[in-house]
């Protein structure tokens, strides 16, 4: 259990920590925000939606509890970074521009997983606890 909790925050917390870090320029229309957003050729007054929605994403996945939020969190966090990369790539952007964005996808696969392995491991210890 130890090495599951340990790896599952490890991969959660560096997920959060890029979905949080990418989503506070959206929040406040950062120069940089966008100018990415133009250059995919996405309207700028998306860009605090998105970063609430994800902002909202990282709070609920972090917080204890709310499994059903969870997973909806999780689900949203990951069409956001999908949409990313698909919307780089559509805009003719080169690999090196959408590539890099598979490191938080698989940090938030690695995340989800690790989340599950815990649930399942406290469902088995309670359990567990009742039979003895």
């Amino acid at each position: 259990m130890k090495k599951t909790n340990l790896l599952y925050w490890i991969f959660t917390g560096l997920f959060a920590a890029f979905m949080m870090l990418s989503a506070i320029p959206d929040i406040v229309m950062a120069d940089l925000a966008v100018k990415g957003f133009a250059d995919i050729l996405l309207p700028a007054y998306l860009l605090p939606f998105v970063g609430v929605a994800k902002a909202l994403g990282v709070i609920v996945i972090v917080i204890p509890g709310f499994p059903r939020l969870k997973e909806w969190a999780y689900a949203g966090l990951m069409i956001d970074l999908a949409g990313a990369i698909y919307c780089i790539a559509a805009a003719g952007k080169p690999a090196e521009n959408w590539a890099p964005v598979f490191l938080p996808v698989l940090l938030g696969i690695l995340s989800y997983v690790f989340y599950h392995k815990r649930l399942k491991l406290k469902q088995q210890s309670s359990h567990h606890g009742r039979d003895l």
